[in-house]
């Protein structure tokens, strides 16, 4: 691989690593990013998740230092999500990206419109929303359903579990994507497994990748708790603009 494009993805990763620590949705920059190298696509999904799962590790440490991690729901919604992403990467051989990119362009719509609408969400905890069953939705919503989607197509995963938690559990926005972050360690490792296992991981280049995700990660965790839920909001609202004009790019040009 030329040397330019090594640095492309060096760069590419450490945005996303960024991105996926504040918000989620860093495949956004390192997917198209590997992709455009010209390896095939099942190869660079699978690198990517080789790559993140170093940074979205390196971000849950740094929020789990700051006790902004929902234990409650994240332990075993990670462990659930093991067990789906692995599944959903096992399909992701059979199920074309074609198919369901007009259904997460409507998700993606729907949670812009839902957090606009509702600016107090997400700006505080609302612990009144807190009852067993809305903790074991979360947990099935994050680890079974959310996960199993990360493994076949992924962009949007970590957006979607912090809405999720939000919504259902009335997290704040910092807890809540600290929260979705050891999910997300979860669906990367059970995707990961299945992809290495089929030989699809560029490890080398992986590798590489991930050193600079983790240093993107760390400086994104460390901004989304010095400036709080109203920061997370913004970068939220602007990442789920982004993936919709890139889907929308991708069904309609």
């Amino acid at each position: 691989m030329p040397l330019e494009q090594v640095l492309m993805l060096l760069c590419a990763a450490a945005g996303a690593g960024w991105v996926d620590a504040v918000v989620g949705g860093g495949g956004l920059l390192q997917l198209p990013a590997i992709m455009v190298t010209g390896m095939p696509t099942v190869e660079a999904m699978a690198t990517n998740k080789f790559s993140s799962v170093f940074g979205t590790a390196s971000a849950a440490v740094a929020y789990a230092r700051s006790a902004k991690v929902d234990r409650q729901v994240a332990l075993p919604g990670a462990t659930l999500a093991v067990l789906s992403a692995g599944l959903g990467a096992w399909a992701a051989a059979s199920i074309s990206a074609e198919v369901l990119r007009p259904a997460v362009m409507v998700v993606l719509l729907a949670v812009a419109a839902f957090v606009t609408l509702r600016p107090a969400m997400g700006a505080a905890p609302e612990p009144h929303l807190r009852t067993r069953g809305r903790v074991i939705a979360a947990v099935a919503t994050a680890g079974a359903g959310i996960a199993f989607y990360d493994g076949i197509l992924g962009p949007g995963t970590g957006t979607f579990l912090i809405v999720a938690f939000t919504a259902i559990l009335g997290l704040d926005f910092v807890s809540a994507s600290a929260s979705a972050k050891i999910i997300n360690i979860g669906t990367n490792l059970g995707a990961l497994l299945v992809f290495g296992a089929q030989g699809h991981v560029q490890w080398a280049l992986g590798l590489g990748m991930a050193v600079c995700n983790v240093a993107g990660a760390q400086l994104g965790a460390r901004m989304a708790l010095r400036r709080g839920a109203a920061f997370v909001r913004v970068v939220l609202l602007g990442v789920v603009a982004a993936m919709v004009v890139r889907l929308g790019w991708q069904e309609f040009a």
